[in-house]
């Protein structure tokens, strides 16, 4: 049963999304009124920005970008599934960005602490999760590319070891999606697998011809 004081802590968490579109109103939107005003009408992103549902990550606050740069599509795991002939809204995402928007760039990008590959490591207390336990079929890949544990990573190592591997992957797999492939082999397309480090700030990238993830900046 709901008490007062819980109705008015959310009405009070509503109330700062609130503010927050009021200060867009007054302070950011005048300031930017004719890039909104070419918004309004079409978008061209460059880039295909594919991540975790997480919170904690913010791919414009991480990269400097803003409204219009970047066609993000997100979910649990930042997984692209390969199932047959199934539809789902994470590939139908990656052919519009593709074949329509034509960016240049798709980036897959996962993140530390993933709670997704903390499950996929620990599956208890998903008994009543059965559509999370099933989209952890997605991310068994990421077994098979486990990275080398890096001691930097301390008690976590493990589990970033894992999560690198589904960067791996879901690379693969966006890799393998015709769209993107059909892209990449007439060269207007590029594909990338970043890991994003919550603590540290910094996002590592896979190297394919190295095998292994290397700092982005540096």
């Amino acid at each position: 049963m709901k008490t007062g004081t819980d109705l008015k802590r959310r009405e009070g968490w509503m109330e700062r999304l609130i503010e927050g579109h009021k200060r867009f109103l007054a302070e950011v939107f005048p300031a930017r009124r004719d890039q909104f005003k070419l918004l309004a009408e079409m978008q061209a992103p460059e880039w295909l920005f594919i991540t975790c549902s997480d919170s904690r990550v913010v791919p414009d606050l991480i990269l400097g970008t803003g409204p219009g740069d970047l066609f993000i599509t997100r979910n649990a795991g930042n997984v692209v599934p390969m199932t047959g002939q199934d539809v789902d809204g994470v590939t139908a995402t990656i052919e519009y960005a593709v074949e329509v928007l034509k960016v240049r760039h798709a980036i897959l990008c996962g993140h530390s602490d993933c709670g997704a590959l903390k499950a996929a490591l620990d599956r208890k207390g998903l008994e009543k999760l059965p559509k999370a336990r099933r989209w952890l079929s997605h991310v068994e890949g990421a077994f098979a590319h486990r990275q080398p544990v890096n001691p930097a990573d301390g008690e976590h190592a493990e589990l970033a070891s894992l999560i690198r591997g589904n960067v791996v992957a879901q690379w693969l797999n966006l890799k393998a999606q015709p769209s993107v492939a059909r892209a990449v082999v007439e060269g207007r397309l590029t594909v990338h697998g970043w890991y994003y480090d919550i603590l540290s700030g910094r996002i590592e990238r896979w190297d394919e011809e190295m095998r292994r993830f290397l700092p982005l900046v540096g």
